[in-house]
């Protein structure tokens, strides 16, 4: 790493040191929270392991709503204004995301105490939700600030490090027999702690001074930018967890934490497919211009992208039964051969991330929009109709007939920005 950072331009070693710490971040990521969820399955079982899994669904669909202003706009922000302006950016941005994210939990705080859910579910959610009073208006900002600097390595190295711990804690009120309610107060103290991490090192180099004033011409404009891209990854967030949302009102929650479990798996084996996108966007998209090397970048990414997905899909698909078996325990077995058709899954998702690098290289606001309003869209019709008929399957049919319209969406505006 050190012989990385003093060659070359000091630019491009530092992007290239950002990618390598995320990529390490991503893997303890993912690696912790399947070590939590065989620790999770196992203990609660699959009524209860459902009910979790539904508490966190909920919260992924809620939690969207609090990505006001996002880096897309702060970044921006902060690079374009002198330094002695960052503590205003970053101060109306934090204001904004507050109050939203407060009122989000009051929300939902006052849904559940109106009994519109199962109790358990309720209860878990209560303490989940608390994180959305950290993580964007203290890690998202902070973060922003880091990204401006091109360097996200502190975050990354609290988010690892929070993570393990949390890993621990889950450990030790699995051998105390705490109560399943407990566990997501985990979550709130994890966001709790980075958030707080980030603040004391964003001081530490602001001369122990936080240093954030409130603009209310920012705070207005931070209100209104970037509406478009919000919106739109809401109704992506929501199109990822419908399958869960519209499975669970037709379905007992043990056969929902088995199809859970499945997933669970499978979203951090698609994780890989995203994370391999952002990893070689910068060089092999964003900074290119030329059309022809764009499209020839492209058809080796999308080719790339194709054979590993399906040799992956295959491994797991072969070894589905001792993967399930030995993360979450015999009372899982079911859930095998539901991972084995889910873990296909990551072929139309690898495709559509790739092809989703034109549309932000391009800030395609109405298209990202678009596409995530169709793929919810048709969504919703297959569920609707594939559910009732064969269940977790059914959710899988329409989880697939989504990922291939947004897929679809951008292979046609590639071929339209190509063609223009």
């Amino acid at each position: 790493m050190r012989a990385l950072l003093r060659s070359g331009n000091p630019d491009v070693a530092r992007a290239l040191a950002n990618i390598v710490w995320l990529g390490l971040e991503r893997l303890t990521q993912i690696a912790v929270a399947i070590v939590i969820s065989g620790l999770l399955a196992r203990y609660l079982g699959p009524g209860d392991f459902g009910k979790w899994q539904y508490a966190n669904t909920l919260l992924l669909v809620i939690a969207p709503i609090t990505w006001v202003c996002g880096a897309e706009i702060l970044v921006p922000t902060i690079v374009q204004r002198p330094p002695t302006e960052t503590g205003t950016v970053l101060g109306s941005g934090f204001a904004l995301r507050m109050g939203v994210s407060v009122l989000a939990l009051i929300v939902t705080w006052i849904w559940i105490a109106a009994g519109d859910t199962d109790p358990m579910v309720g209860l878990m959610l209560a303490g989940l939700a608390v994180t959305m009073l950290f993580r964007e208006p203290f890690i998202g900002v902070v973060n922003s600030w880091l990204q401006s600097l091109t360097y996200s390595k502190p975050q990354l190295i609290a988010s690892m490090a929070a993570a393990i711990v949390k890993a621990a804690l889950v450990y030790m009120l699995v051998r105390l027999a705490a109560a399943p309610q407990s566990f997501g107060w985990l979550w709130a103290l994890e966001a709790a702690a980075i958030g707080g991490a980030l603040l004391l090192y964003y001081m530490r180099r602001h001369g122990s001074r936080l240093g954030w004033h409130f603009d209310r011409a920012l705070f207005r404009h931070f209100a209104s930018a970037g509406t478009v891209f919000w919106i739109g990854l809401i109704c992506m967030y929501l199109f990822l967890k419908l399958d869960r949302l519209m499975l669970a009102q037709r379905v007992s929650f043990a056969e929902l934490g088995l199809y859970s479990a499945a997933q669970q798996l499978n979203e951090n084996w698609i994780a890989l497919a995203l994370m391999l996108s952002q990893t070689i966007a910068p060089a092999f998209v964003y900074r290119v211009q030329e059309t022809a090397r764009l499209k020839r970048n492209l058809l080796r990414l999308f080719a790339m992208t194709a054979a590993l997905m399906i040799a992956g899909a295959a491994v797991l698909d072969a070894l589905a039964g001792f993967i399930i078996a030995r993360v979450f325990g015999p009372n899982y077995a079911d859930a095998a051969n539901i991972f084995r058709w889910a873990v296909w899954l990551s072929v139309p998702a690898g495709i559509e991330a790739i092809g989703n690098l034109v549309v932000l290289k391009y800030q395609a606001k109405y298209v990202l929009l678009s596409k995530w309003l169709l793929s919810l869209a048709i969504a919703f019709a297959v569920n609707w109709i594939a559910i009732p008929r064969s269940e977790g399957y059914g959710a899988l049919i329409g989880l697939a007939a989504g990922y291939v319209a947004a897929a679809s969406v951008n292979f046609y505006y590639i071929r339209f920005w190509l063609r223009t």
